[in-house]
């Protein structure tokens, strides 16, 4: 059992009419609460602000709320592991499209149509044996 302390870091504080969308992205994972609200988005507890100081990619989270026009009627509560900054805002985004369409299916062609329910499948490929990467060679020496 986890100490109260260290509870709300696994799990946000959700009610019964709240929805939940997964998004993933290279190797980070993102699960994403939305219930009704005010437009506030927290991520493990803080303003999204904190988490991601670039506009650009706040923005790109918000996309899918911008898109649907919900950006003020719902509360977005998020927990995003593994991997860096993009891979953790593009999950985010996922998750948060996929939580949309739970909390109202008439959103899907509308989200769909902008992109926002495709999981990127792009991985980092991995390395090979006899390589000095994924593709680069070791350098040749002719004599």
């Amino acid at each position: 059992m986890l100490p109260s302390s260290l509870l709300h870091l696994r799990c946000p504080d959700v009610t019964a009419t709240s929805v939940y969308g997964t998004g993933r992205r290279k190797s980070s994972t993102a699960r994403v609460f939305l219930k009704s609200g005010s437009g506030e988005i927290e991520l493990r507890g803080a303003p999204l602000e904190k988490r991601f100081p670039s506009a650009a990619i706040r923005t790109r989270i918000r996309e899918p709320l911008e898109v649907a026009e919900v950006s003020d009627k719902v509360d977005v509560l998020a927990t995003a592991r593994g991997g860096g900054i993009t891979g953790q805002a593009d999950a985010l985004r996922l998750g948060i499209a996929r939580a949309l369409v739970e909390f109202d299916p008439e959103l899907r062609p509308l989200l769909k149509k902008a992109g926002l329910l495709t999981r990127d499948a792009r991985i980092k490929e991995r390395k090979k044996y006899g390589l000095a990467g994924a593709r680069k060679r070791f350098q040749f020496s002719k004599r």
